[in-house]
């Protein structure tokens, strides 16, 4: 994409307008890396003892893991720190964060860099494509470190489709037939809601671009370059909101969030049907009392080629720039380590998330773990539904964690009934295209 050409010109301030960085100076026992995330509940308890496995493992690195709030909040402690020059080694950042920490060089140093410079052995070509490429520039170089990568899928409370005379075995494939049996849920199992969905606009906009095969925005959404025109009030994202807002006037749907805080209402079991990550899965098996279960996304059977195939969501490790050759050792043993092939597929198994090795997946389906839990494969599947298009390989846009605010603030005006769907599309493509702008402003000066 055409960052590549404005990432020469980019100096450590640009993005991250700040102060110099001040080397670390390694401990004269053990040298801490500090890692910074966003993870809570069993996914929290994943990271931890990751840490302390590692830590475990040998004596000179010692890795710290602190969280420090959601994704946004935790990208934007992140920047803060490195503009007063005590950035950790180690950013969880979000998948939609990618852009803005790409054109960030002087920020962040490329992981394929800390790893060949520690010597240790770093292929690409071992990650799954459809991870690697997200994550990595058009030449190929990946900057960050994949760690929890997810999709959206279609988590359901079996008990109560049992209830509603659904049935638990076959959930509803299309958009209209989750509308159906949402209303017949509510009427019969639960009357607070139908469905609902997390990460409003991942779900419904993102996921649900990619996986209609439709643009979100111009020039590949954004893969291929700046100059990027959104192109989410089409006629099929306004009617999907207009369904959505009229469907929300009896509580047939249910508005989830902007981001996975209503999550529990499915693990409470009054939401029946929520679509969200696939990373939920740690906290349905921990916390969901009833049978439960999930599917692929729906779709709408009218649009052409529907489903095409899904998109990655979660988020990566970045290495923040301007630390020791000593601390990035340390880094890069620790990304070895987290690489490891049965540790990967443990993480798969244990927390939902995709195995981000090819030879992870593979290990896990000989073990016929799919075939006792099928729900574990559904992401991948879906990944992998079709070759991905023009539409469908991924997306990067520049300033996206405000977008997502702005559309946010868009679809709750529809669903509130203050605009029609056209005009909260139309707005939020208007007011998503001035943020692209200024972002590229900001990267190119």
């Amino acid at each position: 994409m055409s960052i590549g050409r404005n990432i020469s010109r980019i100096a450590a301030g640009a993005l991250f307008a700040g102060t110099a960085l001040t080397l670390a100076v390694p401990a004269s026992a053990q040298t801490e890396i500090q890692w910074w995330h966003a993870l809570t509940g069993a996914n929290n308890d994943v990271v931890n003892r990751l840490a302390a496995e590692f830590n475990a493992s040998q004596t000179q690195y010692k890795v710290v893991a602190s969280y420090k709030g959601s994704y946004a909040d935790t990208m934007n402690a992140g920047i803060a720190a490195f503009r007063a020059g005590n950035a950790p080694h180690i950013l969880q950042v979000f998948e939609v964060g990618t852009a803005t920490m790409m054109s960030a060089r002087g920020a962040i140093k490329p992981v394929a860099d800390v790893m060949e410079e520690a010597g240790k052995l770093f292929d690409p070509n071992v990650y799954l494509p459809a991870v690697a490429g997200y994550y990595s520039t058009s030449k190929g170089e990946m900057l960050s470190f994949p760690f929890n990568s997810s999709s959206t899928v279609m988590w359901y409370n079996k008990d109560a489709f049992r209830k509603a005379g659904l049935n638990p075995d076959a959930p509803p494939k299309t958009w209209p037939e989750v509308f159906e049996a949402a209303k017949k849920l509510k009427a019969t199992a639960t009357p607070n809601c139908g469905f609902s969905t997390a990460w409003v606009t991942w779900v419904n906009i993102e996921q649900f671009s990619v996986w209609h095969n439709i643009p979100i925005g111009t020039k590949a959404n954004g893969i291929d370059g700046f100059d990027t025109v959104f192109r989410i009030n089409s006629p099929t994202h306004v009617k999907h909101f207009a369904n959505l807002a009229e469907l929300a006037k009896d509580k047939t749907y249910v508005y989830g969030g902007r981001t996975n805080t209503g999550e529990g209402t499915f693990t409470s079991g009054e939401c029946p049907i929520m679509l969200t990550s696939s990373g939920f899965y740690g906290n349905v098996k921990a916390n969901a009392k009833f049978d439960w279960g999930n599917a692929p996304m729906p779709y709408y059977p009218d649009v052409p080629g529907a489903p095409q195939n899904s998109t990655l969501g979660g988020a990566s490790l970045w290495v923040m720039g301007g630390k020791s050759s000593n601390e990035y050792k340390g880094v890069a043993a620790f990304f070895a380590f987290l690489s490891d092939t049965d540790r990967q597929a443990r993480l798969h198994t244990e927390s939902g998330y995709l195995p981000i090795t090819k030879a992870a997946y593979e290990k896990v389906k000989a073990s016929g773990f799919y075939n006792a839990n099928p729900y574990l494969e559904t992401p991948l599947k879906s990944l992998n539904n079709k070759a991905p298009t023009e539409n469908s390989r991924g997306l990067r846009f520049g300033n996206l964690v405000q977008i997502r605010d702005i559309w946010s603030e868009e679809i709750e005006e529809i669903l509130a009934g203050k605009k029609t769907a056209q005009q909260g599309m139309d707005a939020a493509v208007a007011r998503g295209n001035a943020s692209l702008r200024q972002f590229e402003r900001t990267v190119s000066r």
